[in-house]
């Protein structure tokens, strides 16, 4: 039986987006340092973050950031509820590629889910750049995600 491609549909993303910030232990400094640059532009968004980063977030940036839980203990899962929601609009995600994790398989899940649901994500200090200095990041934009509606009724 061959896969049936999954119907898309166009959103619209609001000017004002849902910005999930999240980095593994040594690269929390990098995230810190990268969010100070761009603080101006972070804060006319709404900011989350996972655990230790968010916490370290705030108190660097004196910001509101809505904490979610550690990574480790399910923050990324969490995120990618959030994702699949459409409660969160751009991921960026300071991860350490050589750094083996015992929670991996929740870190390929989440950057999956980001993928699924078509939403901007950075992975480092280079593509983060470009995400916060696109037009884009400061303006509503069409995206296409999959159409689940669709999708369920297909299935029945």
């Amino acid at each position: 039986m061959a896969n049936k491609i999954l119907q898309q549909k166009t959103i619209t993303t609001p000017k004002r987006k849902n910005i999930a910030l999240v980095a593994h232990d040594n690269m929390k400094s990098a995230l810190i340092n990268w969010t100070e640059t761009h603080k101006e532009k972070l804060v006319q968004h709404n900011l989350m973050a996972t655990g230790t980063t968010g916490n370290l977030m705030q108190k660097h940036l004196d910001v509101p950031v809505k904490p979610l839980i550690s990574g480790p203990l399910g923050g990324d899962q969490q995120l990618g509820g959030m994702i699949a929601e459409g409660k969160i609009d751009v991921l960026i995600f300071f991860w350490d590629p050589f750094e083996p994790m015992p929670h991996d398989p929740d870190i390929k899940a989440l950057l999956r889910v980001a993928a699924v649901w078509n939403i901007p994500i950075a992975c480092s200090v280079s593509s983060a750049n470009f995400l916060v200095t696109s037009p884009l990041f400061e303006s509503a934009f069409e995206r296409q995600i999959p159409d689940y509606d669709k999708y369920l009724e297909e299935r029945l």
